[in-house]
């Protein structure tokens, strides 16, 4: 399921900037995220340091999955990437949002949360066009471009029905359009799977690998699974316990026209999950003996 939410981000220019690797030419870059840092004061007036030194460079189309042990600060990253969060240091610059058109049909960013934010009371059709109300385009637009995308993720012949008639996997789709709609140039997705089932997550990983090769968006997708990271991302992004850092980047060389169902059959798929499974393990590990202080 998902609650899905779109809203331009704000200008992001805190502190020093730092780099961990090469910029890219702006014409490519989406994002340059530079020594990110995320604290948090807890009810017994705690300090918690949830991200530290995060850098990271994002290009445009790209998939990002970026992974961790709980309390990392995965989704607190996306947060602030959401304009959610605010209160951070580091810099966060992100070219595209420079040139974009005042006027533009689409919006900066759309988030797809895991929690289910279908409204009852609209139907597939009216929910996915709600996604659109601040966007600068008339009801018959919108109304086309919501069916556009809902053909897009297999809906098309539901677009009258009422959420509690659809399956969990449905109603996430319909989040998912509903986000797709906005024609975002950043989307950003927080464990969206994380709900449904191992067979049906399975099926909508297809759909979404489907969709990005038709879209071409840049996204930021945070999961604890590791399988759905080597399966959706173009790179892995792997933090380490918190405070959360990166651990390791690694490059995941399928190809964006990849079968989520043959691709977990094959040794090449079989070891990075092993590579990576040991650097998540250690990470999960010290997680642990971190809460357990």
């Amino acid at each position: 399921m998902g609650l899905t939410t779109a809203r331009p981000l704000p200008d992001m220019q805190f502190g020093d900037s730092r780099r961990d690797a090469p910029m890219q030419p702006d014409a490519m870059r989406a994002l340059s995220i530079q020594g990110l840092q995320k604290s948090f004061v807890t009810q017994r007036r705690q300090v918690v340091r949830a991200i530290s030194d995060f850098s990271l460079e994002v290009n445009v189309s790209e998939v990002i999955a970026v992974l961790g042990p709980s309390g990392c600060g995965k989704s607190s990253l996306l947060r602030i990437l959401a304009g959610l969060d605010s209160v951070y240091s580091g810099t966060i610059d992100w070219p595209l949002r420079k040139s974009s058109d005042a006027k533009a049909s689409g919006l900066q960013s759309a988030t797809v949360f895991q929690s289910d934010s279908t409204f009852p009371w609209m139907n597939v059709r009216q929910n996915v066009i709600f996604g659109m109300t601040s966007l600068k385009i008339d009801r018959d637009a919108a109304a086309q471009r919501a069916d556009y995308y809902l053909k897009l993720v297999g809906l098309e012949k539901f677009h009258l029905s009422y959420p509690h008639e659809l399956s969990g996997g449905m109603r996430q789709r319909v989040c998912i359009a509903r986000a797709l709609a906005t024609e975002p140039k950043l989307l950003l997705m927080d464990e969206p799977l994380a709900a449904l089932d191992a067979q049906t997550r399975v099926v909508i990983q297809q759909e979404l690998l489907r969709i990005w090769l038709q879209t071409k968006s840049t996204v930021i997708y945070i999961t604890h699974d590791l399988g759905e990271a080597l399966t959706l991302a173009d790179r892995v992004v792997l933090m380490t316990a918190r405070p959360g850092r990166i651990k390791t980047i690694r490059n995941i060389p399928f190809g964006r026209n990849r079968d989520a169902y043959e691709l977990r059959g094959t040794p090449e798929f079989g070891e990075l999950e092993v590579d990576l499974w040991r650097l998540l393990a250690e990470e999960v590990g010290q997680s642990l003996v971190m809460e357990s202080r």
